[in-house]
């Protein structure tokens, strides 16, 4: 926990011109002794903290410091604050609970208690929250983990080497070193059941640059326009935003956008019905034309 109090310390000076060690010793429930000690590790790391002694003393992070290179905002901290919330919400994460007690300034923000709800459950239960514990305990401990996994090609066994969990694009993942493809994959929690952590440990790999982040395994490959009835504006807006499309000529609207998985875009377009309309690319029109007529010659009888 004491990254979490360093994170703390840091959070609390640059909210408040001065404090008191016996003041944030209260605060973060420990000793004036293992204060200091967490000041001097902040200076340490290159964040300028000043000491005074006296009855005006305290400490304080440098005045030049604290206006011209603030490390968090009160949006920032804001954003902070909802994603350890979303955290607080998995087993076995009581410890971010208490950071947000912490970190949350006493004025000038509302309790995130009262005023955002994260649902982790979804469709599925409990099994997500479930999934997400087991994992951060696999990564915590170095354990392999093993699971099955349903994907395009149908259902694998699969045995990896858990390194980071992310939540990207309304879904989480997980990615880890895959033993039978020899490299590391990405894979959706949603896809993943009877999750099992084992008693192998393993060394950890460093994990190439470009894969670190999601955008590299989730990039959009080709580019779809499509016309849409104006009555389902509401689900372009939801799923793409406002500026994904403009109105057509025919007083229809014309989405624009790139996709990657294309069973995914098939199956979002198929469910608009008559609404949609692929202009391009041609393949997938006459993909999407192809599934239409499969489910007419089903529905015909």
């Amino acid at each position: 926990m004491r990254l979490d109090r360093l994170l703390g310390i840091v959070t609390v000076l640059l909210q408040q011109d001065q404090v008191t060690a016996p003041y944030l010793a209260e605060k973060f429930e420990v000793s004036r002794r293992t204060i200091l000690r967490d000041i001097d590790a902040i200076c340490m790391a290159g964040i300028p903290v000043v000491t005074t002694r006296g009855g005006r003393g305290g400490i304080s992070i440098l005045k030049g410091y604290k206006l011209d290179k603030r490390v968090l905002t009160t949006g920032e901290l804001q954003s902070i604050l909802d994603g350890l919330s979303s955290l607080a919400a998995v087993p076995g994460t009581a410890s971010m609970e208490r950071l947000l007690h912490k970190l949350a300034p006493e004025q000038g923000m509302v309790s995130l208690q009262d005023s955002l709800v994260i649902d982790l459950s979804s469709y599925y239960g409990n099994s997500l929250a479930e999934k997400i514990s087991l994992l951060r305990e696999a990564i915590a401990q170095r354990r392999l983990v093993c699971f099955d996994y349903y994907g395009p090609g149908g259902k694998t066994h699969r045995r990896i080497e858990p390194y980071f969990i992310a939540f990207k694009w309304s879904a989480w993942y997980v990615l880890g070193y895959c033993g039978q493809r020899e490299d590391f994959r990405l894979f959706k929690l949603n896809r993943l059941w009877n999750l099992r952590v084992t008693d192998e440990l393993y060394q950890p790999r460093e994990v190439p640059e470009e894969q670190r982040g999601l955008e590299g395994w989730l990039q959009s490959e080709q580019t779809l326009t499509a016309l849409f009835d104006p009555a389902v504006e509401y689900r372009l807006i939801e799923d793409y935003g406002p500026a994904s499309y403009e109105p057509a000529e025919d007083g229809r609207l014309r989405l624009t956008v790139s996709y990657a998985n294309r069973d995914y875009i098939v199956s979002w377009l198929l469910g608009f019905g008559e609404l949609a309309e692929v202009v391009a690319p041609g393949d997938l029109r006459a993909e999407v034309a192809r599934r239409a007529r499969a489910l007419a010659q089903i529905y015909s009888g």
